[in-house]
């Protein structure tokens, strides 16, 4: 074991244990079925692996934001961060699609081409009721939903409030789970969802090339609209939409009460809070204990935060995107699960070296353009909001 020179190691690792998790949920499923069957009824591996990219993105993601201290900053990262290899992998899947390779979502192919072109490169799928190109993107709508919501607290400086919105959404998730099981926004909702995505594109937009109270304005309705879209728009209800937005702020209260900005108390009260909201709203109980398994683990990790972690681990963490976008796309070309693990773990090296770190090299270039060129700063943002719950 080797010390990681990086502080945020402990996220490398976290996402290095996360991204195999998932791609062996879903190997294990496709080549070793049985034993896995037994393993899946007693915790959802997948479910907890995501659950840990959703409190380490609660962690990493308003730090990074206030970091930069400037929304537009914050919104081309991200598109340069992610982009690239959504872009890559989608060209692949649709290559392996052709050759028979490889099986997209069902009911994709009655969808709109349009529709689907839009709501999968927005990364809006999930909750705009079209399905994935590529499985696991499911994710990828909560995350960009949370950074809508972020991005809108940012704007009006209320991003400090975080642990109080984790834990009023975790409440709000079993009454709504109840009245709202299923999507809202659904299959036969074709225009609600193109004009649901057309507005995300549009705040987000507006919130790059405005300033003043249109990017504040703008940023507002994008997290309204967010908010909108997990309540309205999760596949798996209302309820369990909720408990996914609200581990995300729960993850950032845990960054705020390590930054001193907050009482630990409240952290650990978000966190608790979402834990027993997720057990409600299960409607399994593999499903609850991953959401109880990812807090544990994540809070162990952060309690090992300032001790060193192996450096193959935190770069396992490093690829974890590539890993976990790619994977599905190899579960009918390779014959068996270690063989399917080493083309893997090759893939994603290869997919970090050429597309992402380019893509991400591209972008911290951009930024610095923006900064030098003197953006005009937008009112309320600030690097760090003041203490507070």
């Amino acid at each position: 074991m080797a010390a990681n020179p990086s502080r945020l190691a402990w996220l490398d690792a976290l996402r290095g244990i996360a991204a195999p998790a998932v791609a062996l949920h879903h190997s294990a499923w496709t080549f070793i079925p049985a034993v896995w069957a037994e393993v899946d009824r007693r915790v959802d591996v997948g479910t907890w692996g995501v659950f840990v990219f959703f409190l380490v993105s609660g962690y990493i993601i308003p730090a990074s934001l206030e970091r930069r201290g400037d929304l537009r900053a914050f919104w081309t990262g991200r598109a340069f961060r992610l982009v690239p290899l959504l872009l890559a992998a989608l060209a692949l899947a649709l290559l392996l699609a052709y050759a028979g390779l490889f099986e997209s979502s069902p009911g994709l192919d009655s969808r709109p081409p349009p529709l689907v072109a839009l709501a999968n490169l927005t990364m809006l799928q999930e909750l705009l009721g079209v399905p994935s190109v590529i499985n696991v993107m499911w994710t990828l709508s909560y995350e960009m939903a949370f950074y809508l919501m972020t991005a809108g607290l940012f704007a009006v400086r209320q991003a400090h409030r975080s642990a109080p919105i984790a834990m009023v959404l975790a409440v709000a998730a079993v009454p709504l789970g109840l009245l709202m099981p299923r999507a809202t926004i659904n299959g036969g909702a074709d225009l609600v969802a193109a004009l649901m995505g057309v507005a995300v594109i549009l705040v987000i937009v507006v919130t790059v090339t405005a300033n003043g109270r249109l990017r504040t304005a703008a940023a507002v309705i994008g997290g309204l609209l967010g908010l909108a879209l997990v309540i309205l728009g999760s596949r798996i209800g209302a309820g369990q939409g909720l408990v996914i937005a609200a581990t995300m702020f729960a993850g950032t209260a845990v960054w705020r009460a390590e930054q001193g900005a907050l009482r630990p108390l409240w952290a650990v009260a978000a966190l608790l809070m979402v834990i027993v909201s997720g057990v409600l709203v299960a409607r399994e109980p593999a499903w609850a204990a991953a959401v109880l398994l990812a807090a544990a683990v994540f809070v162990l990790a952060f309690r090992l935060r300032h001790r060193p972690f192996p450096r193959w681990l935190a770069h396992l963490g490093v690829i974890s995107f590539s890993l976990y976008l790619l994977h599905p796309l190899l579960l009918r070309v390779v014959p068996n699960l270690p063989v399917f693990f080493l083309v893997l773990l090759v893939l994603g090296q290869v997919a970090y070296r050429f597309v992402e770190a380019p893509g991400q090299g591209l972008g911290r270039r951009l930024n610095r353009k923006i900064r030098a060129a003197g953006p005009e700063a937008v009112r309320g943002e600030h690097a760090h909001s003041p203490g507070g719950a």
